[in-house]
């Protein structure tokens, strides 16, 4: 799965850099995959949307994906009159008012967009209140042991070193939940029955719950894959004999440009993630009866408020506005910390980069105090203060 590989080949990559520079200024992201022209144009294409994701640029992100992946879509008459018939309704309620008669979840994301990860994080205490206390998370590695400290580090894993991840961790954490990797090495089947495996290792241990289990893309799909067979998700419902409640949030999520996008999700036209009934009732999965998911999310376009993506703000955190009086200079990155996780080689809680003195200097914070850290241009930090937001 040349996914998978990416993963690996980053942490390859970014190993020559050091640790202290997980977050890099756009021009360097650029010079170091996007015109890497000895690498092919999926790594390329993968390598630079992972790590804008990671460095806050959730734009970029969407973008330097669009560049391998992004498929013109169009809408034929067919289409159009099934998508009419189809009623929206919030995805957040329908999920948690399911939950209760479910025992496990598995719900994707692409890795290269931190949105999913925001919506994950408004289900955990609603999850939490119904009776799951385990979270099955892929990314993260054998390394990840939390013990007291309640925070995702840089050692946790690849993708959780992107600012929306390490929040979901956090606060899967705060509410109670108790995390475990799960990922296998190998390729295709191998690795689903690794997966698989592992989770169902896990399960006979920890029976004080039930499961939400976290992954990427076609992991969490039931039915026949063309090449795997069955997915992870698949073959752990043959191991437990538990039919597992599956969720899709990355085919109707948005892209780069208009023309990517599904046109359901510009027929939907909906300001929060939606699940779709047809005129009986039923959820609609897609049109895939092979490979498919019980629900599948309709994600809305992003409004940016104040240069910074809306959904961020729809989990209750606040926008903090950096005085002007710190930026003295440009380009410059600004990184916000939960207070003592800075020296810890924690994950922060959000990172800007400001590439002149008049762009936008707003991070959005939930409670709490955080240390504000300022790097310049050769990523030395500049200037650290503390900021509590009430």
């Amino acid at each position: 799965m040349k996914i998978y590989y990416s993963a690996i080949l980053m942490l390859l990559s970014l190993s020559v850099y050091g640790q202290d520079d997980l977050y890099w200024f756009s021009d360097d992201l650029e010079k170091t995959f996007v015109q890497d022209s000895t690498k092919d144009k999926s790594w390329r294409s993968q390598m630079a949307a992972t790590y804008y994701s990671i460095s806050g640029n959730y734009r970029s992100g969407l973008v330097n994906w669009d560049k391998m992946f992004g498929r013109e879509m169009k809408l034929s008459k067919a289409d159009s009159l099934r998508y009419s018939k189809l009623t929206p309704e919030n995805a957040k309620d329908y999920i948690l008012s399911r939950a209760g008669d479910e025992k496990i979840i598995i719900i994707n994301e692409a890795h290269h967009n931190a949105s999913h990860r925001t919506f994950a994080s408004s289900l955990l205490q609603g999850l939490y209140d119904k009776g799951y206390r385990y979270i099955g998370i892929e990314t993260l590695s054998d390394k990840a042991s939390f013990g007291t400290g309640k925070f995702a580090t840089q050692e946790s894993g690849v993708y959780s070193q992107e600012p929306e991840f390490g929040n979901f961790i956090y606060h899967a954490l705060k509410i109670g939940f108790k995390l475990f990797p799960y990922d296998a090495r190998g390729n295709g089947k191998e690795r689903e029955i690794g997966e698989a495996q592992n989770i169902y290792n896990f399960m006979q241990d920890n029976k004080e719950g039930k499961y939400l289990i976290y992954c990427g893309y076609q992991h969490a799909y039931e039915g026949v894959h063309p090449s795997w067979e069955k997915t992870m998700a698949a073959r752990l419902s043959d191991m437990t004999s538990i039919n597992p409640f599956t969720i899709d949030q990355t085919r109707f999520s948005e892209k780069s440009d208009p023309k990517y996008n599904e046109p359901l999700i510009r027929i939907v036209n909906r300001k929060e993630p939606v699940i779709l009934k047809d005129e009986s009732g039923t959820v609609y999965n897609g049109e895939d009866q092979k490979l498919y998911t019980d629900v599948r999310i309709i994600h809305p376009v992003t409004r940016y408020i104040k240069g910074r993506p809306g959904w961020m703000l729809d989990v209750g955190r606040k926008f903090y506005k950096i005085p002007k009086s710190k930026i003295t200079r440009s380009p410059l990155l600004v990184l916000a910390y939960r207070k003592g996780e800075f020296e810890k080689k924690g994950i922060p809680a959000d990172v800007i980069e400001l590439k002149n003195t008049k762009d936008p200097r707003f991070l959005i914070l939930d409670k709490g105090t955080y240390d504000i850290i300022i790097r310049n241009r050769e990523y030395k930090v500049i200037s650290r203060f503390e900021k509590t937001i009430d």
